[in-house]
């Protein structure tokens, strides 16, 4: 999956990933950023 299909509407999603939140941003420098 290409990721300009996941950031298309906003540039941060919400992944849930047993049990757990995940926030996966894309930055101005086209960086990927996962958080918990």
């Amino acid at each position: 999956m290409d990721s300009a299909e996941l950031f298309r509407l906003s540039r941060e999603i919400l992944i849930t990933h047993g049990g757990e939140t995940y926030r996966l941003r894309l930055t101005s420098q086209n960086k990927l950023i996962l958080t918990k």
